[in-house]
């Protein structure tokens, strides 16, 4: 049997276990969210041995060669000696700047990170609280405009994280983890095509980020934003939306239920399309995109899976 070493410990493990759940059930606290190789939370640097690994594009080049690995993606196959993500010496730190509820369920939280962050409108970040809770989220803010990292936090439902965010204060330290690329991106050579952004909760994080980088490159075609939330009040950033539209002549906002949302109508075949929220709520975007005839290649979306 193969053995799994972590610090000073060691144990056996069945040949082919999955790396995770080894870890866990011996008690090396490794978080996750997804399973699936999406959430990124369960990094694992690998010392010596190599284990088989299910996604070996998950992760960049330079982070597989520094030994990098998804926990839940690899099987232990020969003996193996890992170090687990640790937030205070592989993290970076951030200071909580600004808490405040967007209605009643969205909390935006709003990092200053200690070190000047490189990234893309529409990525996601792995946050780690202080009690070592790990969970990736869509960042929302702008790179060159915003001076902060915003991040939208459902908590309509309980989480560990969320738990902890609630009780958070300006001030208080936050660590950021892996910074990693979703499907959701503005480019630059969609300036003239008219974009829609399909949002549902708070899938309208990243679209929140993107529209507003698309501006700042100053796109020229017609953009649609439309989202979805379960009751009206949980249209969180309304007000924001509403003046987007006002500033910007080509920007159409839509508010809308579950049940209004209605036949789509495409007035070009060159439309992008970004959407963003629970696995349901994309299918029902792409499937009602794709009957208004937009070429399947033309879609772009990023699916929240919840936590496992």
């Amino acid at each position: 049997m193969p053995e799994l070493c972590v610090g000073e410990r060691s144990w056996q493990v069945a040949e082919g276990s999955n790396l995770l759940d080894a870890l866990n059930e011996a008690g090396v606290g490794v978080p996750y969210s997804c399973r699936a190789g999406s959430c990124h939370a369960c990094l694992v640097r690998c010392l010596a041995g190599v284990p088989g690994d299910a996604r070996p594009d998950a992760l960049s080049e330079g982070k597989r060669l520094e030994g990098w690995r998804l926990a839940c993606q690899c099987r232990v196959e020969s003996d193996l000696q890992v170090a687990v993500f640790d937030p205070v010496r592989d993290g970076a730190p951030a200071r909580v700047v600004a808490l405040d509820w967007l209605g009643a369920q969205v909390l935006r939280l709003r990092l200053q990170p200690d070190r000047p962050l490189r990234y893309q409108a529409g990525q996601h970040l792995v946050l780690w609280s202080v009690q070592g809770v790990a969970r990736p989220y869509s960042l929302a803010s702008v790179p060159g405009e915003d001076e902060w990292l915003e991040f939208h936090l459902d908590c309509r439902h309980a989480g560990a994280f969320c738990s902890a965010a609630r009780g958070l204060q300006v001030g208080d330290l936050v660590r950021l983890g892996e910074l990693r690329g979703g499907a959701l991106h503005y480019d630059p050579d969609w300036q003239a095509r008219p974009l829609w952004l399909l949002a549902a909760g708070s899938g309208l994080a990243p679209l929140w980020g993107i529209v507003r980088e698309a501006l700042r490159q100053e796109h020229q075609g017609a953009i649609r934003v439309v989202h979805v939330a379960s009751e009206a009040g949980g249209h969180y950033l309304q007000r924001e939306l509403d003046e987007l539209a006002r500033r910007y002549p080509q920007v159409e906002v839509q508010l809308l239920t579950p049940g209004a949302l209605g036949p789509m109508r495409l007035a070009s075949r060159q439309t992008i399309a970004l959407a963003c929220g629970s696995a349901s709520s994309v299918e029902r975007f792409a499937r009602g995109m794709f009957l208004a005839g937009l070429p399947r290649n033309q879609l772009f979306a990023d699916v929240f899976v919840g936590h496992a």
